[in-house]
C-alpha cells in the first residue's frame, strides 16, 4: 500500500472508532460528521477525488444517524459529484477501467434523490436528476441519462414548463438512442400535456409564449417520426391520426378547416407538403422540401428530415 493511501485510511478509521458505541457513552457523531467534511474537502484539494467521495458518503452516514435529512442530501450530493468528476478525468484520459467511479456517483445521486423526495423537497430532487442527467448525456450515455430526465419531469409536475423541458431532454435521448417509437410517444405526451396546461390567448384559444414553442416544437418531431415510422393504418394511435389528419389535402381544403395556430403558415404548408410527397414516395420533391425547411427546423429535426429521406431510398424495416 503506498504512504499516501495508509494515511488516508489511518485518518478515515481514527474518526470512524469515534462512532463507536462505548459503555455509558454516546458517540460524538456531531464531531464525526464535521472531521469527515474537513477531510473530504482537504483530499478534493489534492485531487484525491475518490477517496474524497469516500469522506462524504460516510459523513452522509452520519447526518442520517441524527437525522439530518437536509445534510444527508447535501452530503450525498458532494459525495456524487466527486465520484463523477473521477470519472469524467478518467473518461476524457481514456483510460481503461470498470466504471466504479460512475456506479458510484449514480448511487449517491438516488440516494440524495430518494432523502430530498422524503424532506419534501421535489425541486431539489428533480434539479439533481437533471445534473446526472447531462453528465450521462455528456458521457456518451444518452439511454442512461434519459431514465433521470424522465424522473425529473415527474418530479417537477407542478412545474409545467420545467416538466415539458425535461420530457423534451428525454425525447432527444431517445432519438440519439435511435428508439423512434419511444421518442414518438415521449413528444406526443409534452404536446398533449402542453395543450393541456397552457393559458390561451382571449378569443383566439391560441397558447401563450413557452407552451407554443413546446406544441410547437412536438408537432413537427412527431410529423417526421410518423413519417420515418410509416405506421400501418390499422395501428395508428388515435392522437397520431389526428396529427396526419390535419396535413391531409383534403382536410385543409375542408370548409371550417385551417391550419394549426403554433406554427407559421410557411412551416404548416411545407410539411403538409412533406406528408403528402412520403405518401407518394416522391423522393425528389422531398430533396427539396429539405432544403427549404432547412432554415427553419431545429438541428434535431433536420436530422429527421434527413433519416426521413434515408427510409425511404434505402428502408431499413423498422417497422411502427
Amino acid at each position: 500500500m503506498m504512504e499516501g493511501d495508509a494515511e488516508f485510511w489511518g485518518r478515515y478509521r481514527a474518526i470512524s472508532s469515534k462512532l463507536r458505541k462505548r459503555f455509558l457513552r454516546k458517540p460524538n457523531v456531531a464531531e464525526a460528521s464535521e472531521q469527515f467534511g474537513h477531510l473530504s474537502r482537504e483530499l478534493k484539494q489534492q485531487e484525491c477525488l475518490q477517496y474524497a467521495g469516500f469522506c462524504s458518503l460516510a459523513q452522509a452516514r452520519c447526518e442520517q444517524t441524527v437525522m439530518n435529512g437536509l445534510g444527508e442530501a447535501e452530503a450525498l450530493t458532494e459525495a456524487a459529484r466527486l465520484f463523477l468528476k473521477a470519472e469524467v478525468e478518467n473518461w476524457e484520459l481514456r483510460c481503461p477501467g470498470l466504471e466504479e467511479n460512475l456506479q458510484a456517483a449514480i448511487n449517491a445521486y438516488n440516494y440524495a434523490v430518494k432523502v430530498y423526495i422524503e424532506i419534501n423537497r421535489p425541486a431539489l430532487a428533480a434539479s439533481l436528476c437533471l445534473e446526472i442527467g447531462y453528465s450521462l448525456k455528456g458521457l456518451e450515455r444518452p439511454g442512461e441519462a434519459e431514465v433521470f430526465f424522465q424522473r425529473a419531469a415527474e418530479l417537477q409536475y407542478q412545474m409545467p414548463i420545467e416538466s415539458l423541458h425535461s420530457l423534451g431532454l428525454a425525447a432527444s435521448c431517445k432519438l440519439l438512442t435511435r428508439d423512434y417509437m419511444g421518442a414518438l410517444n415521449v413528444f406526443t405526451e409534452m404536446q398533449l400535456t402542453a395543450e393541456q396546461r397552457a393559458p390561451r390567448f382571449p378569443g383566439t384559444n391560441a397558447p401563450i409564449g413557452a407552451f407554443s414553442d413546446i406544441i410547437a416544437r412536438s408537432e413537427v418531431a412527431r410529423v417526421l417520426l410518423l413519417m420515418l415510422l410509416q405506421p400501418p393504418p390499422q395501428r395508428l394511435a388515435i392522437e397520431h391520426a389526428k396529427t396526419l389528419e390535419r396535413y391531409a389535402w383534403e382536410s385543409f381544403e375542408s370548409p371550417g378547416q385551417s391550419k394549426v395556430n403554433y406554427l407559421t403558415d410557411e412551416v404548416f404548408l411545407l410539411l403538409q407538403s412533406v406528408v403528402v410527397s412520403c405518401q407518394e414516395k416522391d423522393i425528389e420533391s422531398l430533396k427539396v422540401l429539405q432544403k427549404e425547411l432547412w432554415p427553419l427546423l431545429s438541428t434535431e429535426q433536420n436530422h429527421l428530415m434527413h433519416l426521413v429521406i434515408q427510409e425511404l431510398l434505402h428502408p431499413s424495416g423498422m417497422g411502427y
